[in-house]
């Protein structure tokens, strides 16, 4: 049977990515063929290579207007795409050639706190200056509108009194790790026997 590639967009440290990679090197029938980034300062490369998983830089521009990425998707045989921590929005024409096959992870409970500017430590600054009792992550898939798709899966942190935005990113950095990886296996065994 064919293993399942998939590629990861991320644009900053890609420590999402980085735990990714690793769990799929345990799985024969899924591989994580290239990692992509918009920023050539992006730290997720020398992760990348560093599990010897090819990287990728593109422009905002390549990634809007031109066929440069959608080239090297078809040129990979890439069946999913997983954005992990990236930044930029991706174009209608990928959305409609990878319609309930891109992942990805929001470090809120959406649908709040989600939409334009809203990463990172943004969120969990948000989050805090609402005070929230509660925060977490949202696996969901991407349509054409940002943090909007379908949620596949939400896992949730309680906030403490004192919380800050570096306190709340750590609990959230320990979420994506425990879930993101598994929950991107279960979706993709669970379309397999779909298609069957």
């Amino acid at each position: 049977m064919d293993s399942v590639n998939i590629a990861i967009f991320a644009s900053g440290s890609g420590t999402n990515a980085e735990n990714i990679i690793r769990y799929f090197t345990r799985n024969p029938s899924v591989q994580v063929k290239l990692v992509l980034t918009n920023r050539e300062d992006a730290y997720v490369l020398k992760r990348a290579e560093k599990l010897h998983v090819p990287g990728i830089i593109f422009s905002a521009n390549e990634l809007k207007e031109g066929t440069k990425v959608d080239e090297i998707l078809v040129d990979n045989k890439i069946d999913y795409l997983i954005l992990a921590g990236f930044l930029l929005k991706v174009p209608e024409r990928i959305v409609s050639m990878y319609r309930g096959r891109i992942i990805n992870i929001h470090p809120a409970l959406l649908p709040k706190y989600g939409g334009k500017g809203m990463y990172g430590n943004k969120v969990h600054q948000a989050v805090v200056d609402s005070l929230e009792k509660e925060s977490g992550i949202t696996i969901h898939l991407v349509d054409e509108v940002y943090d909007n798709g379908e949620t596949l899966f939400q896992a949730k942190c309680t906030l403490d009194p004192d919380e800050s935005a570096e306190t709340l990113a750590a609990k959230i950095h320990k979420l994506e790790k425990e879930h993101f990886p598994r929950i991107i296996d279960e979706y993709i065994k669970s379309r397999k026997i779909d298609n069957n």
